[in-house]
């Protein structure tokens, strides 16, 4: 990733704690391009959605405690690429501030709504039709988008419509979540310079 620059939408975070040590490298105006190493293989496929389908450059390099799971991995990467996103997004000025998305993948379908607010708050509704997906356990896709919305700052709902495959459940969401992340970070030539709040702030 090139060097970070304050006149783009780029930004880098380490977060190191005694179980996980986590770097990520953000270009919010990127070509989809991804760096992933986080020990959970089907992790790396769902973070590859979020910069694939985001159009964001991603670089994340995560050691954590695999030895006991992967929770403190997958929760803490989420922390992290939020604290990322937000410091990439500064001030929110001439950004949509709102996404949405349908994604399909053969018979899962999901929905995500996003809304930048600066209120973080996250209703998540997926029945997962298995507890685990290769390494990776299903809860924890709510740990991740949990940790994300906590710190940058984002309303968030995410519903699983339909769907009998896990693999398909979890990826529709990570693919919906990426475009409508996407549609509300795309700056708009209408708002150029322009907070969108009638608050004056986000």
């Amino acid at each position: 990733m090139n060097p970070i620059d304050t006149c783009e939408r780029v930004a880098e975070v380490t977060r190191n704690t005694a179980e996980t040590q986590i770097t990520v490298r953000v270009n919010l105006d990127g070509s989809g391009r991804a760096k992933l190493a986080t020990g959970i293989g089907f992790f790396d496929h769902m973070l590859d959605q979020i910069a694939r389908h985001g159009l964001i450059d991603l670089d994340i390099d995560a050691k954590g405690d695999l030895h006991i799971d992967g929770h403190h991995t997958v929760e803490d990467v989420g922390i992290t690429l939020g604290m990322a996103v937000a410091k990439a997004v500064g001030d929110k000025k001439g950004i949509r501030r709102y996404g949405h998305a349908y994604v399909p993948l053969d018979e899962a379908l999901s929905r995500v709504v996003i809304d930048f607010s600066g209120r973080p708050g996250l209703q998540m509704h997926v029945p997962f039709k298995a507890g685990m997906i290769g390494a990776f356990d299903t809860q924890l896709a709510y740990e991740f988008f949990q940790g994300f919305v906590n710190h940058a700052g984002v309303t968030l709902h995410i519903d699983n419509l339909r769907g009998e495959n896990a693999h398909h459940q979890c990826e529709t969401v990570f693919k919906a979540f990426a475009r409508a992340l996407r549609a509300a970070l795309e700056l708009d030539p209408r708002m150029a310079g322009v907070i969108p709040s009638t608050k004056g702030s986000l």
